[in-house]
């Protein structure tokens, strides 16, 4: 795998089919509720996709909860060992703004979703 992605465990498609973001590491919190948050650390995203989204969200549009896929790479970035996905999935906590950025990509330190269900592919 080439390109900004590259470097990155976890490939996230926040429903647009193609990957919109690559985080390091990717956890679930387990709470007090049935369903866990999903806390993705060190990575980059498409702006444009994920301030989209987070207009959805804050406006209360059915649109702010989507399908998410994420899938862990191999060692070497050329195959998906695992996929992860989230039904109903939306940002709950907001999203701290980079120190830098390059081109259309934004590095987060940290993305925080919750989901409704989740299923292994």
């Amino acid at each position: 795998m080439t390109g900004a992605y590259a470097q990155f465990n976890f490939l996230v498609d926040f429903g647009a089919g193609k990957p919109q973001a690559a985080f390091q590491e990717v956890t679930k919190l387990t709470g007090f509720n049935k369903a866990a948050d999903v806390i993705m650390k060190r990575g980059v995203v498409d702006s444009a996709a994920l301030d989209e989204w987070l207009d959805q969200v804050r406006k209360g549009d059915p649109e702010g909860r989507r399908r998410v896929t994420i899938r862990l790479m191999s060692e070497d970035r050329t195959q998906v060992v695992q996929s992860w996905r989230l039904e109903g999935a939306r940002i709950i906590k907001p999203v701290k703004r980079p120190r830098k950025s390059k081109g259309t990509d934004l590095a987060l330190e940290e993305l925080i979703l919750a989901y409704e269900r989740l299923e292994m592919e």
